[in-house]
């Protein structure tokens, strides 16, 4: 049976002049020890030690199998993963460089950054990579360092982006893609985060890869071939369905596109025509951009029209009810567009019966058709 102990507890007081007795304080209360508990944590704490001790004299011991047998039972075990072969995978961590997965190998992959998504991103997180997404990968490598296999989704999205591509072009779908850049005989484009050419021989004459940078094009699909990875596209091939209604002495509604000297370059449709500066009023013009700026959404009207050689022929100078309404009164113009040019088209159906019969000379009020 456990005999409780007390333990007394003396205080000294403060030093003084006059000595005092040491002042006896009540005993606390003592705390009983069970010896059954006692042994018991006593025998725990000895087999920790001789575990500890085992392990680092000899952790093979009881073992039925030694180190080099286990490491050439991984060598010959075949896991099947090859490079080019599809496997699922946890993702364990990110980091700035990539991501670990578990693909239940000998070890952990790991899928780099720039091998974690089409577009170029900083983060794999910004690609929807975060710790615990399940994923198909597939398996471009393995570092010889640790034998850990590294892996791609790149290659996975680049298959759909393919896919998707051959669809466009069986379906004859008109695109939009961004101008990245230029290469020898052509731009390119990004489409579905591929790089697309598109031939100086698609684009229109009058634009220079300067004006196109980082600008969006209406563009069809020439080429998609996975195989050879080209990928082929044509920026003339959209302007069909325009130039069939883009007839002489019509009325078409186009963008400013950018400015030169001599003229205005006009967006119409995806079709780049030329609005001289003497077509624009029959005032005179100094600086064109005191008139018009890039961007401005306007009605034009078409003069000539070579389908060939691609050239378009724009004025505005035709459209004014009265010499100068374009630098008085644009808005005007615009909104008398569709009248002024029925009269211009009837006076053009009177020279043309002119030059075929011979008629007296043009009255006054139809000199100027031609100015």
């Amino acid at each position: 049976m456990a005999i409780p102990l007390q333990l007394s507890i003396f205080r000294s007081s403060p030093p003084s002049s006059s000595s005092q007795p040491l002042q006896r304080l009540t005993p606390a209360a003592a705390v009983a020890i069970n010896n059954a508990q006692t042994r018991e944590r006593l025998k725990l704490k000895d087999l920790f030690r001789e575990a500890r001790e085992r392990c680092v004299r000899d952790p093979m011991d009881g073992v039925e199998f030694t180190l080099d047998e286990f490491h050439r039972a991984l060598d010959d075990r075949d896991f099947g993963i090859e490079v080019g072969c599809k496997v699922k995978g946890t993702v364990l961590t990110t980091n700035s460089d990539g991501a670990f997965v578990d693909i239940s190998g000998k070890s952990s992959a790991f899928l780099p950054l720039e091998e974690s998504c089409i577009y170029k991103i900083k983060h794999v997180s910004e690609a929807g990579i975060y710790p615990g997404l399940q994923q198909e990968f597939v398996v471009i490598g393995e570092n010889v360092v640790d034998d850990s296999v590294i892996l791609s989704l790149r290659l996975i999205q680049c298959d759909f982006a393919w896919e998707r591509c051959q669809q466009l072009q069986a379906e004859d779908v008109i695109i939009k893609s961004k101008v990245v850049g230029e290469n020898k005989g052509g731009i390119l484009v990004v489409v579905e985060g591929l790089h697309g050419f598109v031939p100086f021989s698609e684009i229109p004459k009058k634009s220079t890869t300067e004006e196109l940078l980082d600008k969006e094009l209406p563009l069809r699909f020439i080429e998609v071939d996975k195989k050879q990875s080209q990928l082929v596209l044509s920026n003339r091939k959209t302007m069909t369905n325009t130039q069939v209604q883009i007839e002489i002495g019509s009325v078409v509604i186009g963008t400013v596109h950018s400015l030169r000297p001599y003229g205005a370059l006009i967006d119409v449709g995806g079709l780049i025509g030329l609005l001289h500066i003497s077509q624009i009023s029959h005032a005179k013009i100094s600086d064109i951009a005191t008139v018009l700026h890039p961007g401005d959404t306007l009605k034009v009207m078409v003069l000539s029209h070579d389908e060939e050689r691609k050239r378009l022929s724009l004025s505005t100078k035709k459209l004014e009810p009265t010499p100068g309404d374009m630098i008085r009164d644009p808005k005007l113009v615009f909104e008398k567009a569709d009248e002024t040019a029925e009269s211009f088209k009837r006076k053009i159906v009177w020279i043309e019966e002119v030059a075929c019969t011979e008629l007296p000379k043009a009255p006054p009020e139809l000199a100027e058709v031609t100015g």
